[in-house]
């Protein structure tokens, strides 16, 4: 059964194909690839028509949340998606998501269809009370994720390839869309349970690797979006 809730200090880091040759072989000695191996992941993102929710978190305030529908590779109408909704509070992540059919997941966000039970989807529905999001933006990378071979909590995943859209926002409309600017770059996010492990602290040091704040949806709105909502108001 795939995990549902999580909580977790997120790192992030931006590498050149150079650093990450650096971390290889350090990566290869202490991680594990999961079972997925190389796989794309697809989200449409939820927000307000002027994009509310992510100009709100570009603001780094102490508490921040979003709303997004995620698949793991191009789904079809009965395929399992999964409703995401993620908070972070004074630097740690908390992700509470719950699994449905691509329809009745994009039916029940639109107000069309029933919600899901359980406490996971009364916080979402709680959520759209507040906000009464919609698709907004569509965001797709190629990713290969890992986990510590000595403890399997410690996460890490590298994501390339980040590419989105504002047009045909379903994930079953394919992965297509344009790059972002950091096309080239790999982004690496460490996923803690606690404290990062001395192996990895060092290994990112020697390569030069420094943590960056970093948001794949908010980078398409600075690069694509925010023009647009400065013409519009």
């Amino acid at each position: 059964m795939p995990q549902l809730t999580f909580e977790r200090v997120e790192k992030k880091y931006l590498l050149t194909p150079a650093q990450l040759d650096a971390l290889a072989p350090m990566l290869h000695r202490h991680m594990q690839i999961d079972q997925y191996g190389r796989h794309t992941i697809c989200n449409v993102y939820y927000d307000t028509p002027d994009y509310r929710l992510i100009r709100t978190s570009l603001q780094k305030p102490v508490y921040k949340e979003k709303l997004r529908l995620r698949s793991y590779g191009v789904p079809g109408p009965g395929d399992t998606v999964f409703v995401e909704l993620k908070k972070k509070y004074r630097g740690v992540v908390y992700k509470r998501r719950t699994a449905l059919e691509l329809t009745a997941a994009e039916r029940w966000l639109a107000g069309d269809g029933p919600a899901p039970e359980g406490q996971i989807a009364r916080e979402i529905e709680y959520f759209q009370s507040l906000y009464r999001t919609g698709p907004a933006v569509f965001l797709a990378y190629d990713r290969a994720a890992m986990f510590g071979r000595q403890d399997p909590d410690l996460r890490l995943t590298l994501d390339e390839n980040i590419r989105w859209r504002t047009d045909a926002l379903a994930l079953s409309a394919g992965d297509r869309g344009s790059p972002l600017s950091v096309q080239g770059l790999y982004l690496m996010e460490v996923k803690l349970p606690g404290v990062m492990p001395l192996w990895l602290a060092h290994g990112l040091a020697q390569a030069g690797a420094a943590p960056v704040s970093f948001s794949k949806y908010g980078c398409c709105y600075r690069e694509f979006l925010q023009e647009d909502v400065r013409h519009a108001g």
